[in-house]
């Protein structure tokens, strides 16, 4: 995968994301909203793997405010997984560049790999190869990690909803 980002500060609050999963389905979805910018890339990244696990990442703006879990990779439950702590709060924007013009999804194949802790209110999901990542606090419940050079690497989902399906 190859879904280069920039990281932009964030200013005030950090948004609020609400986690909603299906259990009919098994989708987990949440977002945030992002005021809109009609010259920015508004649409979904696409994350597929191999073995058909499917992650739609939403953006508005250019700006990931949001990610669903359509089809899962398969869970591997480490007891003490925790996001990280230290992590700096801002934006991760898609550049328009990466769209061709008037495309409202993007596509891209991707090793997809998942972390979740016992109770399954934490999971890790990575894209691609284990890499030294930077983590980005982009809401109160969700950072993105980005490599060193400049692509998205997996992302942190906090307080996930009980098997009751909301949070």
């Amino acid at each position: 995968m190859a879904l280069e980002v920039h990281v932009v500060p964030h200013v005030g609050p950090l948004p609020h994301i609400a986690w909603q999963r299906d259990l009919e389905t098994g989708i987990l979805a949440g977002s945030f909203i992002v005021p809109p910018n009609d010259d920015a890339f508004t649409g979904s990244v696409e994350l597929t793997d191999e073995d058909g696990s499917i992650v739609v990442l939403d953006v508005v703006s250019g700006v990931v405010c949001g990610l669903d879990v359509v089809m899962w990779p398969e869970l591997v439950e480490l007891p003490g997984l925790a996001a990280p702590v230290e992590a700096r709060e801002g934006q991760v924007l898609v550049p328009s560049r990466a769209a061709r013009r008037g495309a409202t999804v993007l596509e891209f194949d991707a090793a997809l790999t998942a972390s979740t802790d016992p109770a399954a209110r934490t999971i890790h999901l990575r894209f691609g190869a284990r890499r030294a990542v930077e983590p980005i606090r982009v809401a109160d419940r969700m950072l993105l990690e980005v490599d060193a050079a400049g692509r998205l690497a997996g992302v942190w989902l906090q307080d996930l909803p009980d098997d009751s399906g909301t949070d």
